[in-house]
């Protein structure tokens, strides 16, 4: 999910990539940097803030405060070394790792391989029940690190391929050749942990979860306070690039309303979303403080198709076809936003418009006949986090549907997207539920992989498909980037088959900050650079 990651908010259209005009630069200020300030910034409630299980976007924005990635991207999404020196291979399965000298944790240990290699094993071992697990599958040795059965004891409690060389320099092997594994290396699960998370080799300390302890340029203030907030504090040891500002105090929401109202009164300083309700009057609010940028998040409504209710894929063709996605976001985003007829986003190569054929098309009489004849439930539940600004479309989704199909259709808020994903991971019987992805790193195979194959990290809705999983693999494989993407088109062909997720919106960053703040820019993955933000006096 990746974010990366699953997103809590609701998020808007792309600005460069669709062709809109972005509304001011980041910037939205000229005064004085004060480098001894704290900001704040809104979040949701983080599910986890322990890297090998953080996939959604709230809990991976406070762990880029906290740790160094070993690659980030540049303007073109293209991977370059942060913590590392070097990320090489000759052959694209055996990889070499050089750390860059002088990075230490935030307790004063130093940074070694060793480190990566005890928090990849720690998130490989499936017995931990790590959200990122899915992410260590192609490094040799994972699948003897994952039970046979449910309560069995796996095989191996160590990945084969992680070697270290020395305390700098550590190879991977992967189980088969994977061009991507270096822009991979930029994604949450890859961050390393310090012995002192561990009370015993691969036994995480329940104390580091709630205050982690990192290799980047903030640490924790204190612990983690659920429900309310997480602050760090510039650590002054770090080598790399320092930020401009002395703190950052994430500030948890369960209503992106009161945090547009606090931005208005200057009582927080940046949100990352506006409110669906205040988008008409954002720009005459906030002026040149209204921000948009470019995103690479994906709004979904999902089925749980393991429920028999919904295993028939002709009825999930039909909910799709009796949804009017200009319509909604015409009435409810204020045209602001696209609609998504594919299951990659536009940001990434080898997107194509319309993969879904006519499942993508509004057609209210055939939607109602294919209902019919595959035997639809009469009551639908849509469920949803109700601590991210999902309310108004939800209900005007349910609305169409009940219109279309002449069934009873109801929203359901759960108060937290953290209470909703834990509920679809226990396949409790929530109805469709609403999902955003971010992307982990810039590839097809990130939208497909973790979403939709059988082991996927985020694949909540019980989908599985053999050929599916097999393209996937054959993609990934692939020794080129053009025959890469052309398996993983042919896996989206699939997906449009099957429908186990129907695409609605492509998202944008469309954000706001106070008069407090300037030079403030959210990236694709829905974070807040916090090496560029600056208070200012």
């Amino acid at each position: 999910m990746q974010v990366r990651r699953l997103a809590a908010w609701t998020a808007l259209p792309l600005v460069v990539t669709l062709g809109l005009v972005a509304c001011g630069d980041g910037d939205g200020g000229s005064g004085e940097s004060n480098p001894n300030a704290t900001v704040s910034i809104e979040i949701a409630e983080p599910q986890y803030l322990v890297p090998t299980n953080t996939s959604e976007t709230s809990g991976s924005q406070v762990l880029s405060a906290l740790f160094s990635p070993l690659v980030d991207y540049d303007e073109q999404h293209m991977p370059y070394e942060v913590a590392a020196e070097s990320v090489t291979s000759e052959d694209n399965q055996n990889w070499t790792i050089t750390l860059k000298d002088g990075y230490t944790f935030h307790n004063g240990e130093k940074v070694t391989v060793q480190n990566y290699i005890d928090a990849w094993n720690y998130g490989a071992y499936g017995p931990n029940g790590q959200n990122n697990n899915y992410f260590f599958e192609k490094i040799a040795g994972y699948a003897d690190m994952q039970a046979a059965e449910d309560g069995a004891t796996p095989a191996a409690t160590t990945l084969t391929g992680l070697k270290k060389v020395d305390d700098l320099t550590m190879t991977v092997e992967l189980v088969e050749p994977y061009a991507d594994f270096r822009a991979m290396l930029g994604y949450t699960a890859f961050y390393p942990m310090p012995s002192a998370a561990f009370t015993s080799p691969g036994v995480l300390d329940p104390a580091y979860q709630e205050a982690p302890i990192g290799q980047g340029p903030f640490k924790m203030s204190g612990s983690w306070q659920h429900d309310a907030k997480v602050v760090v504090e510039k650590y002054d040891e770090f080598t790399g690039q320092q930020p401009k500002v002395a703190g950052v105090e994430f500030r948890i929401y369960q209503q992106n309303s009161a945090a547009y109202a606090d931005v208005l009164s200057n009582n927080l300083d940046v949100i990352k979303t506006i409110p669906t309700e205040n988008l008409s009057t954002a720009s005459a609010d906030l002026g040149e403080r209204y921000q948009q940028s470019s995103a690479s998040t994906i709004q979904l409504l999902a089925f749980p198709t393991y429920q028999k209710d919904f295993s028939n894929p002709d009825v999930r063709k039909a909910i799709s076809m009796a949804i009017d996605r200009d319509e909604i976001s015409n009435a409810v985003f204020k045209g602001s936003q696209q609609s998504a007829r594919s299951f990659v986003s536009p940001v990434v190569a080898g997107y194509r418009d319309d993969t879904i054929g006519a499942a993508g098309e509004f057609n209210p009489t055939a939607a109602k006949a294919l209902y019919a004849e595959a035997g639809g439930p009469s009551k639908i539940i849509i469920s949803y986090n109700g601590d991210g600004g999902h309310k108004d479309w939800v209900d005007a989704t349910a609305n169409q549907l009940s219109a279309n199909l002449g069934i009873e259709v109801v929203g359901n808020a759960e108060p937290k997207f953290a209470d909703l994903l834990t509920k679809v991971e226990k396949q409790e019987n929530v109805g469709l539920f609403r999902m955003g992805w971010v992307m982990d790193y810039p590839s097809m195979e990130n939208y497909l992989g973790p979403l939709f194959s059988t082991n996927g990290s985020s694949n909540y809705y019980g989908y599985s498909n053999p050929e599916f999983d097999k393209l996937l693999a054959e993609g990934a494989a692939a020794a080129t980037e053009e025959e890469a993407i052309a398996k993983y088109q042919a896996a989206e062909d699939l997906l449009a088959e099957d429908m186990p997720a129907i695409p609605l919106r492509y998202g944008q960053n469309n954000y706001g900050h106070s008069t407090k703040v300037q030079d403030v820019h959210i990236d694709v993955f829905n974070r807040v650079d916090l090496l560029k933000i600056e208070a200012i006096s």
